[in-house]
């Protein structure tokens, strides 16, 4: 992975932090972009896909642990590399989705040796996903005028939030997620009870507007 060609997205709470490193790893001739927190780097993800992307790890509203685990998931192919000053040594602390881990404070030259590294690893294979598939979501068996809400899972950031289902002619709906605020496609399956029912108002408004078939219908 040559500098020039490598892109980096860094991702820290802190402004000086991710401020003087990314000017320091421009310097050295790689591009860089910056995020607060992990919210804001999932949007300029879907902007355009790092090459590497280097995270710390406690950071409000959605931390290092989370995104590089959304990361993981979702953009399987992004090279990641952890970093915190709460945590010593260069081991990957247990349970974080990370490639490599730069513990805050060591040298610069230690991070260059990892980003090197990371360049002669298998890659993992590319997610099967596409986050713009619709998500089928069941409905319950209460009538729609009971339904308080449904509990949806936002592909970009992994969380859930709630949504009153609302009436609607289209099968496939959006929602904006709570969250993250990316757009969410969805979709209802009627329980059967209720399919069923729909089955039966369907052919019988048929039947209506066709007499000639009522008899065959009915009998």
């Amino acid at each position: 992975m040559q500098n020039t060609a490598a892109r980096l997205l860094i991702v820290d709470d802190e402004p000086v932090i991710r401020t003087s490193l990314a000017l320091a790893l421009a310097e050295l001739g790689f591009s860089t972009r910056t995020a607060e927190d992990g919210f804001s780097a999932l949007h300029e993800i879907r902007q355009q896909i790092p090459d590497i992307l280097i995270s710390d790890l406690n950071m409000p509203g959605m931390s290092g642990f989370e995104l590089l685990s959304v990361v993981r998931r979702r953009f399987p192919d992004v090279c990641s590399i952890a970093m915190s000053g709460a945590f010593s040594g260069d081991e990957v602390p247990s349970g974080v989705a990370a490639d490599a881990f730069y513990q805050k404070g060591s040298s610069m030259g230690a991070l260059l040796q990892m980003m090197g590294n990371l360049h002669h690893q298998e890659r993992r294979a590319a997610c099967p996903t596409e986050p713009s598939d619709p998500i089928w979501i069941q409905h319950s068996n209460k009538d729609a005028a009971e339904d308080a809400c449904i509990s949806i899972a936002c592909p970009e950031c992994l969380r859930t939030f709630l949504l009153a289902p609302g009436s609607s002619i289209s099968q496939i709906r959006e929602a904006i997620c709570t969250h993250c605020s990316s757009s969410v496609r969805y979709a209802m399956v009627e329980p059967l009870d209720r399919l069923s029912s729909q089955s039966l108002r369907n052919a019988t408004a048929e039947a209506r507007e066709k007499p000639d078939s009522a008899a065959q219908f009915y009998y």
